[in-house]
């Protein structure tokens, strides 16, 4: 059973912490989530956010604090394997969001649209056909089983901060555009975004 008293914490922006407020939306544990314009970050136990607190305790990482949520809540498939699937397509998440950022911050305008071109022409549909191909793999048009789990939650996350941006989307890999429906139909989540500030990151 999720602890009574559980918070989780973080600036009033989806950043790092959005993956956990879409698995607390679909748990339709929605009153955990705090936000937070300006926060002292001198409190938390690594000097940023976000940050979870369980029972008065706080507790940091986001990949640690939305995996915990999708294990306390259902979301991380019924056995050691699961795990290791949603895993492998979580860190693959990771991995373009990472080549994307640095597109995304990169300050000198010359290397940043060498850096986005790369990004748009390379990178994406290079991981894109990754998770068309894990999908495809699934057979049940989730990464894991027959429901949404972390996995497909945080790969949405995923093209939706490379496709918010105007970088690419899904086109072409149509396993994946499924996938993103899936998530964004759910009752719960449905509810959740249609409240969600409009923010750049």
């Amino acid at each position: 059973m999720a602890p009574q008293n559980m918070k989780l914490i973080y600036f009033d922006g989806r950043g790092r912490a959005e993956v956990s407020r879409l698995i607390l939306a679909l748990a339709g544990q929605e009153r955990t989530i705090y936000r937070f314009i300006l926060l002292s970050l001198s409190g938390t136990p690594f000097g940023q956010l976000p940050v979870i607190e369980i029972d008065g305790k706080l507790f940091g990482q986001s990949i640690a604090i939305a995996t915990y949520l999708a294990r306390e809540f259902g979301f991380y498939g019924q056995s050691n394997l699961d795990g290791l699937l949603i895993d492998q397509a979580v860190q693959l998440g990771m991995d373009l969001l990472r080549v994307g950022f640095g597109a995304f911050m990169e300050s000198d305008e010359t290397k940043k649209a060498e850096l986005t071109k790369t990004l748009k022409e390379v990178e994406v549909p290079k991981f894109y056909g990754f998770f068309e191909k894990l999908l495809k793999e699934s057979g049940t048009g989730y990464f894991v089983g027959n429901s949404l789990t972390l996995a497909d939650i945080f790969v949405r996350d995923v093209e939706y901060n490379i496709s918010s941006r105007d970088v690419a989307t899904a086109d072409g890999f149509p396993l994946l555009q499924d996938l993103i429906k899936k998530v964004d139909t759910n009752e719960r989540i449905k509810a959740y975004l249609a409240t969600r500030k409009d923010t750049p990151f």
